[in-house]
């Protein structure tokens, strides 16, 4: 998908920035998700520095995005899909196994879509504590 146009994404403009993350996540207040939105937002002056929006995207509801902001005071924006359908365009609607259990769900995924549209790059199955800091070396270095 590097170098394809990136799916559209409803209340996402990627021309409005230099780069825009979008990162899907599994849910809201768990600890790995914590993580990674405090890191991300903890960051995103730096990220606003270098014209990069931070979208989250999971299929939790518009309610627990608010409770999972408050909580945590997040700055980011997070965006709901709770039928799943935007992580099926991007790839990251999968089957999981946890604990000998089959299911589907979120595959921790990051991408960094330029002002163009085009995917530049993918992060997957991200491992959540430093990965804010490593899209953002990376941002830094696409400048």
């Amino acid at each position: 998908m590097t170098g394809k146009p990136a799916k559209k994404i409803k209340g996402i403009d990627f021309s409005e920035k230099d780069y825009t993350i979008v990162y899907f996540y599994p849910r809201d207040n768990t600890p790995g998700c914590t993580i990674e939105a405090k890191e991300f937002t903890e960051l995103l002056p730096k990220f606003k520095n270098l014209k990069t929006e931070i979208y989250g995207i999971s299929k939790d509801s518009e309610k627990s995005h608010c409770n999972f902001i408050k909580k945590h005071d997040l700055k980011i924006k997070l965006l709901t899909d709770e039928n799943h359908k935007i992580q099926e365009k991007y790839g990251v609607w999968q089957l999981k196994k946890f604990m000998g259990r089959e299911f589907m769900g979120t595959v921790r995924t990051t991408f960094l879509i330029n002002k163009s549209g085009k995917v530049v790059k993918i992060w997957e199955k991200v491992k959540a504590k430093g990965h804010a800091e490593e899209v953002l070396n990376y941002v830094k270095n696409c400048n």
